[in-house]
């Protein structure tokens, strides 16, 4: 089955191919491939700026549920990292209880897709790099 590295590939190689004919001269070839260069990263531009747009319009809806999504996705994550905390006081004084209760929490932790905790550090990344974002231009004064 091919992948998306290999997908890549066999396009970049049909491109290379399909320029060293049509543009046997380098010079040619390589103002070509600046053009496909440039093209791509217009449509990643594009791509990023319409899902800008969209994450735009979510935060400053004036629905609560909307607007409250993603950090409350984040509480939750957090609540969860959290409660590992109390644990290392339950192993201090009773170990039996400690370790079913870790056991327990790893089968749960467990039972997370790796697509939520992959969700929840984009998640995590892009709430801290925009409040970030926001106190350097003062926008939230």
């Amino acid at each position: 089955m091919l992948g998306i590295d290999d997908a890549v590939a066999g396009v970049s190689k049909l491109l290379d191919d399909g320029l060293n004919k049509i543009f046997p001269d380098p010079s040619q070839k390589a103002t070509a491939e600046a053009l496909v260069i440039k093209a791509h990263n217009d449509a990643a531009i594009a791509l990023l700026s319409q899902q800008m747009s969209v994450m735009l319009a979510e935060a400053q809806s004036k629905d609560p549920w909307t607007s409250r999504a993603r950090p409350s996705f984040l509480y939750v994550m957090y609540v969860m990292i959290l409660v590992a905390i109390p644990m290392g006081f339950v192993a201090a004084f009773r170990p039996d209880v400690a370790a079913s209760v870790a056991q327990g929490m790893r089968a749960w932790l467990a039972a997370i897709p790796d697509a939520m905790w992959n969700m929840f550090g984009l998640c995590f990344t892009g709430y801290t790099i925009s409040r970030g974002y926001e106190k350097v231009k003062g926008a939230t004064k």
